[in-house]
């Protein structure tokens, strides 16, 4: 759309519009109006990219941050590849490494879901009365509030993407 067009649509001159564009003049809210009708958008669409703040996490390889999260075993290495600074749910990506000192333990449990995606090795791994072996390019989705975990380490070192997502108040 171009300026003339806008100004048209919205009932304004051109000049009006450059003013309002190049800050010499503060639109009323009659003029925010017939702006955003001729956007077809409400009014707060004016103003929404200027108040949403959006998160963005970069992690370079290799610099993951190495952390012990809530019943960490021996073995099992976590490396945090992101993080969500606000909303209402937290989403946790690790990249999981599972060394040759690793024992299995399938009784983590915390709150959300989890997504597990195999890289290497293989695994036995534990999801309530259930046990799915996995091996590269396996995918694995589940309510993390059942007992689960790897059961029988089957080929190590084993690496894992692991994606928790929970409420941020839980």
């Amino acid at each position: 759309m171009t300026v003339a067009e806008l100004a048209g649509q919205a009932g304004l001159s051109v000049g009006m519009l450059s003013k309002i564009e190049n800050g010499a003049t503060s639109p009323s809210l009659a003029t925010l109006q017939s702006l955003a009708n001729a956007f077809n958008m409400p009014i707060s669409g004016l103003f929404s990219e200027l108040e949403e703040a959006r998160d963005c996490s970069h992690v370079r390889r290799g610099q993951g941050v190495t952390i012990d999260r809530r019943g960490t075993k021996a073995g099992h290495q976590y490396q945090l590849l992101g993080h969500s600074l606000r909303g209402e749910v937290v989403v946790e990506p690790y990249l999981i490494t599972l060394s040759k000192e690793a024992q299995p333990y399938a009784n983590f449990r915390h709150a959300g879901v989890e997504f597990i995606y195999m890289l290497s090795g293989a695994v036995a791994y534990r999801h309530a009365d259930k046990v799915y072996d996995l091996v590269p390019g396996d995918a694995l989705f589940f309510d993390a509030g059942a007992p689960h975990g790897p059961a029988t380490l089957t080929r190590l070192p084993t690496r894992f993407l692991s994606i928790i997502i929970y409420p941020r108040d839980a």
